[in-house]
């Protein structure tokens, strides 16, 4: 179980991002997080595993103090955390295998990482996950030569090297044609639905909202504004999310 309890963040420049934002996703949801751009749903993922640091409010995770860990317990925790981001962060110089072990970070004697050697058991396990996003055949490419679905799919399965419980996805079909788009939401849903993982995904787009989540909250201005399955995002809600000025397609 996951709680958020009266979330806020206040970048050093005085931009509220987050203001008292409350929220629970019990195990093995799917979780879309929607809103306009800048409407803080970044923040909010990157609040949770704390890659930024909350302003106030406290973020639980099976029971763990998230905000109040040590760095020590923080690494120990952010091992069963996968990330997804928008613009893939891999080393693109760096092999597509390499990349994908670098999900073992935490796992690992930092001085082996640091030359790249894993456990062979690791080696197995990242054929098995590239294989398992239909990357096999391009373990030895490096990162750079891969078009920006297959980036990442590998983004996808470096998260899935971690064993994790619960993954966050900012935006991580933002920058894909449509197609595209639909191909990385199923490996979440697959990831999701086999393996009960855990799933927070930022999405702007409410078609694969209704396609892919279980549930759905919105931020406006850095606030909690819905909560609530997605065929629940009537016109007024529609426009309470994304402005007045808003109008649905589809």
């Amino acid at each position: 179980m996951l709680r958020v309890e009266n979330l806020t963040k206040v970048y050093d420049d005085g931009t509220e991002a987050l203001r008292d934002v409350s929220f629970e996703v019990p195990d093995g949801q799917f979780l879309a997080i929607i809103g306009l751009s800048g409407s803080g749903k970044s923040t909010l993922l990157r609040c949770i595993n704390r890659l930024v640091q909350p302003t106030a409010g406290t973020v639980f995770w099976n029971d763990e103090n998230i905000t109040e860990a040590t760095q020590e317990d923080l690494r120990l925790i952010r091992r069963k955390i996968g990330m997804v981001f928008q613009q893939f962060n891999l080393v693109h110089r760096s092999t597509v295998i390499t990349n994908v072990l670098a999900g073992r970070l935490g796992y690992v004697n930092p001085a082996m990482a640091l030359i790249n050697r894993f456990p062979r058991s690791d080696m197995t396990k990242a054929f098995a996950q590239l294989q398992r996003v239909g990357l096999a055949e391009k373990a030895k490419a490096r990162a750079d030569e891969l078009s920006g679905g297959q980036q990442q799919r590998v983004g996808i399965a470096r998260a899935m090297m971690q064993d994790p419980e619960m993954i966050l996805a900012d935006e991580p079909v933002a920058s894909l044609d449509p197609v595209l788009a639909h191909s990385i939401m199923q490996y979440l849903e697959l990831i999701n639905s086999e393996g009960r993982v855990t799933v927070l995904c930022s999405l702007h787009f409410l078609d694969l909202v209704h396609r892919y989540a279980d549930r759905a909250i919105a931020l406006n201005h850095g606030r909690l504004v819905f909560d609530g399955e997605p065929r629940a995002i009537d016109d007024e809600r529609f426009k309470a999310i994304y402005g007045q000025e808003a109008e649905r397609v589809g």
